[in-house]
Formats: C-alpha cells, structure tokens, sequence
C-alpha cells in the first residue's frame, strides 16, 4: 500500500509532494528532520572566491577572455565568459571528461562572480571548443601560457623537455600505436612539454599523434619558444633524458648559444668510451653515491667532440648468474654485457650513466643537476592524474590541442596562487584542493551588498581562513600600489608584483622572512 501511494506521488508537483510526506528521517541516533532549501544560492567551492579575486586582480581572467577568437552570430548563443568560465570550474574541480560539466550547473556563486550568466552543459561546451579556429586558438593559448610566467624567467631558471603518453580508447584522430610503456599496444596522443623546473610551470605543451611519439617531434615547439623568449629570459639550461641527447637537437641549441644537459643512450661506441675509463683512478665525488669522470666523446654523425660526464655507483645486489632466465634478462639490460670476460666483475659492481652538455660546471654539480631533473615526473604525474591530462578526449585533434593547453594555463594560475599563500612550500593539487578551494559558500543580498557565508568542510579551515586573508590583503595593496603608480605614469602590474614576491620569497628561503615580506606587504 505504502509502495502504491509513493508510486502515484511521483507524479505530482515537486511542491505537493513535499507537503504530503514526512521530512523526518531515521538514523541511528534517532529521528532526524530534514530541511530542503531551494531559494538560497550556495556552492561547494566557496573559498573559489580568493581565487576568482586573484584573476581578476591580476588581470588574468578579462584579459584571457577577450582575447579569446570565439565568435557566435545566434543571439541565443553562449558568451565568451560562459564557455571559459565553464571550462575552468571543470578543471579546478578536478573534473576530466566533458560530461562532467553536468556536476556544476548547480553552483549559482562562483559563475556570477566570474561574470557568468549561467555553466553551460556538456554538449555547448564541446562545440564551443569546436568552434575556435585551430591556428588561431593555438596562439592565444600559447600567448596567454607564456605570460603566466614571464615575470618570473629573469631569474636563473632551467627548461625541462620531457614526453608523456596519454592512452586512448576510441577512434580518435591521431590515435596511433606507439611508444607506449603502460599498455603496449594500444594506441595514444603523445604530450610533449615544456617546464620551467622547480615551480614545475607549464611554458608549452604539443600534443601529437601516438606514433610521433619521438624527440624530433618535440623539438620544433621548445625552438619555436625560445625564439619567442628575449635573450635575458632565456633558460639557463635545457635539461632532457636520453631521447633528447642526439645531435639534432644538441646542435639546433649549440646554434643558438644555449647551455644543454641531456643523457646519453648507452650505444656499442658509448659502453666501448666507458670500458676505456674502468682503470682510472681519477674519479670525483659526484653526491649521492655517484662517482663522475670528464672528458670529451665524439660519435658518429657528430659535427665535433662535446664534453660527457661518466657518472656510475655501486649495484646494491650482485648480479647472480644462477637466477632464473627472466629475472638473468632484467639483470642484463645494464650495458657491458657484451664486454670481455675480465670486465664482468665491473659489471657486478657498478651501474653507470653518461651525460653531455656545453656547460663548464664541476661534476658534483653537473650530477645534481641532471638528479634534480626527475621532479618533471612529478609534474606530469600531477597533471595527469590530478588534472585533466588525461581527459576531455574528443575525436577531433583540434579541441585535444586546445584543451591541453588550456588545462597548463589554469594549473599555472592556481599554481602560484596557492604558492602565494603557502611560500614556504608547493603542494600539488589533491592537497591544495581541499584546503583553498572546498567550503560551502551561500550567498545572500541585501541593501545592494552580496555576502558570502562559507562553513569549512576540513580540519586547515581555520588555517586556510588565515591564509587567504593574507593573500586577499596582498592584491588589494598591490592594486592600490598600481593605481597610485599609473597616476605618476610608472607602468606596472599586480601580475608583476605578485610574480616579484614570489621570487624574493624563493630566494630568500626563510619563511619567517616571508611571513614578514608579506605583512610589510599589507
């Protein structure tokens, strides 16, 4: 009976319905009643405010709209601030498909703050991504993209080149099979990118098919960015592993005058360099249990001899001939195996890798460096798993460029802003997250003023209330600074403060000389 009269209430009026059952609830600590708001606004990314604050401060969120090439004739269409704004609560909400966009539209706080009038659905938003032409959407990604680090490469800085695979399920374009360690097989897109290592930024990012997967592929987006860069910003050193280290590219950048470390594959003419090294006793303290020797190696298709670095360290476990074939094979993947007998006790002893680069830095600090370089995996990890790299696939190759470059520029955005508020040190997403952005906010008006009433939904509530009160304190006296300065004819930018305090911040390295920079700040 009971089952019969809730069947014919699934009829009525949401309003009716309501009013004719019961809103108390049983729960084990007894009867609950339960209150259905439908009139307040509210959102589950209430802290987004301080951010949404910091792009508008910093011009970072109207500039990237308007000079966004998406044009619409039908009156009815989406504007620009709809289809981006869209597209970044998606992003910064951790969401990686397009179908995930269905998950916001309930949030009324943030889309008006950003401008909005209201979260589009799934469907526009792909065919609003459709819709900017390729060529030109490329270049305002790859402009805005460039100036969200700009200020900050007149500072010593390195440039990571490194490759990520993203695996693909469907028939989309450039699907291909190729290099894939996770699934062999299967086919892909290949990412290549381009970091500024150690605040791990995104300065570009090409995404091609899955069997040009391969160095010279990479290459003509990292020249294309250095002719774009003027002299003085230019990256101390381009860093990459052994897929980068071949003369192509090392002679594309001796061309340019820029400084290189790559690794070297371990060919028959490198492991035979090596062999020749074994009895020298002139081996240097490389950090880390690494011993490192120099010298000058020359090989085939090499205009002239470069300057390599011999590092090797001791294996921790013996190589042990009585093992089993398939764990014997793993074993014999490092190189010498081919070597003469009276060289195998070396092969027991130590594993080596070798390094090329036109710098004149001392070994310890060429091994360091190049050991230093593994955080671009950290990178790609956090971008992929913790953003939306792997994501928001679609059949066309056009939106998947698009997209993930898109994807760097907010992850850049968000990347400094929580830096900002956490100078001492980086946290990736899956922490930063919850702590600055998720707090239920609920917006209310009254005599023209908007309030936003945000209660914590984890343990940092507290700390975080500290802290982006203090970053919110910051922009508004560097905007203050700005509109003084611009009165006296002195260009300047809250962009550009904010990027200058990072960097006294980082070389400074104190945190309670930051804490002080930033309350002199305030």
């Amino acid at each position: 009976m009971c089952y019969a009269m809730i069947k014919n209430k699934t009829e009525l009026a949401i309003d009716d319905v309501s009013e004719q059952f019961s809103n108390v609830i049983q729960t084990v600590s007894g009867p609950v009643q339960v209150r259905w708001d439908q009139t307040n606004e509210s959102t589950p990314m209430g802290q987004l405010a301080y951010f949404i604050e910091y792009l508008h401060l910093t011009n970072r969120w109207l500039s990237w709209v308007e000079s966004c090439p998406l044009f619409y004739t039908s009156p009815n269409s989406p504007s620009k601030e709809d289809v981006l704004g869209t597209l970044l609560l998606c992003v910064l909400a951790g969401h990686k498909r397009y179908a995930h966009a269905t998950a916001i539209r309930g949030d009324t706080v943030n889309p008006s703050l950003l401008g909005m009038r209201k979260v589009i659905s799934e469907d526009s938003l792909r065919n609003a991504m459709k819709k900017i032409p390729e060529k030109e959407g490329i270049s305002w990604l790859d402009e805005h993209l460039l100036a969200s680090v700009l200020p900050l490469l007149d500072m010593a800085w390195i440039l990571d080149v490194d490759t990520t695979i993203k695996t693909l399920y469907g028939k989309q374009e450039g699907a291909e099979v190729g290099y894939n360690p996770k699934k062999p097989g299967r086919a892909s897109h290949a990412y290549h990118s381009y970091f500024m290592s150690n605040l791990r930024l995104v300065l570009g990012v090409e995404v091609c098919a899955g069997n040009q997967h391969t160095a010279m592929h990479a290459q003509p987006g990292l020249l294309r960015l250095l002719d774009a860069l003027p002299p003085e910003l230019l990256p101390h050193i381009v860093r990459g592993d052994n897929a980068f280290g071949n003369n192509p590219w090392m002679s594309e950048l001796e061309a340019r005058n820029q400084n290189f470390l790559f690794k070297l594959r371990q060919t028959k003419n490198v492991q035979r360099y090596i062999i020749s090294l074994f009895n020298h006793d002139t081996w240097k303290d490389a950090g880390q249990g690494w011993e490192g020797l120099d010298g000058e190696l020359s090989l085939n298709g090499w205009e002239h001899k470069r300057r390599v670095i011999v590092l090797r360290r001791p294996i921790k476990k013996e190589f042990d001939e009585k093992k089993d074939k398939k764990k014997n094979k793993e074993q014999l993947t490092l190189p010498f195996i081919d070597a003469p007998r009276k060289y195998i006790d070396a092969l027991k002893r130590y594993e080596y890798a070798v390094l090329v680069t036109n710098t004149d830095y001392e070994i310890f600090s060429i091994g360091q460096l190049y050991r230093d370089r593994a955080d671009a995996e950290n990178a790609f990890d956090e971008l992929k798993g913790q953003w939306a790299w792997g994501g928001y696939t679609t059949r066309d190759l056009h939106r998947c460029q698009l997209v993930a470059r898109a994807v760097g520029l907010i992850y850049n955005w968000w990347s400094l802003f929580v830096r900002l508020a956490n100078p001492g040190a980086r946290r990736e997403a899956i922490t930063s997250r919850p702590w600055l952005m998720t707090a239920i906010g609920c917006k209310t008006e009254h005599a023209g003023q908007t309030c936003i009433t945000l209660t914590g939904l984890h343990a940092n509530f507290k700390d975080a209330r500290t802290r982006l009160l203090l970053v919110s304190a910051m922009l508004q006296s560097w905007f203050s600074e700005i509109t003084e300065e611009l009165k006296q004819c002195k260009p300047s930018s809250v962009w550009k403060k904010v990027c200058d305090y990072l960097k006294e911040v980082l070389a400074s390295g104190d945190i309670k000389k930051t804490r002080q920079l930033a309350l002199n700040s305030c």
